[in-house]
């Protein structure tokens, strides 16, 4: 149903810094490049990040990134941590969702809400 999703960002270059990192334990990776914009997804740019562009700050959102299995929700949480993100949850069964929802949510470098899942099993 979505096509595409862009967040704004108050210094691109440090979040497209974090993204680089953390989209990689998830499957992602930076796909194209305008200057202070960039596209990330798997086959083609479906997350975009950019400078704010409007006025004020930028506003917090959530976002859900597929992860293929639990070990790279792991993988994603850790990265995320190393690269200097806040540890909202870490990653965990969370039941209250469905019985195989496994997930680790942190904050980007503007305060972001970002969440790994993977709804598999095991």
């Amino acid at each position: 149903m979505i096509d595409h999703v862009s967040i704004q960002c108050e210094n691109p270059e440090r979040s497209a810094a974090f993204y680089d990192a953390v989209l990689e334990t998830v499957g992602g990776h930076r796909i194209l490049d305008f200057g202070p914009v960039v596209g990330y997804g798997k086959e083609g740019p479906d997350f975009w990040i950019g400078p704010v562009e409007t006025a004020g700050a930028a506003r917090e959102v959530h976002l859900a990134f597929t992860a293929p299995n639990r070990s790279a929700v792991d993988a994603f949480h850790a990265t995320a941590v190393r690269a200097g993100a806040e540890s909202l949850h870490e990653p965990a069964l969370h039941p209250e969702y469905h019985e195989h929802y496994y997930a680790a949510y942190v904050r980007d470098p503007d305060g972001n809400n970002v969440e790994a899942v993977c709804h598999d099993p095991a």
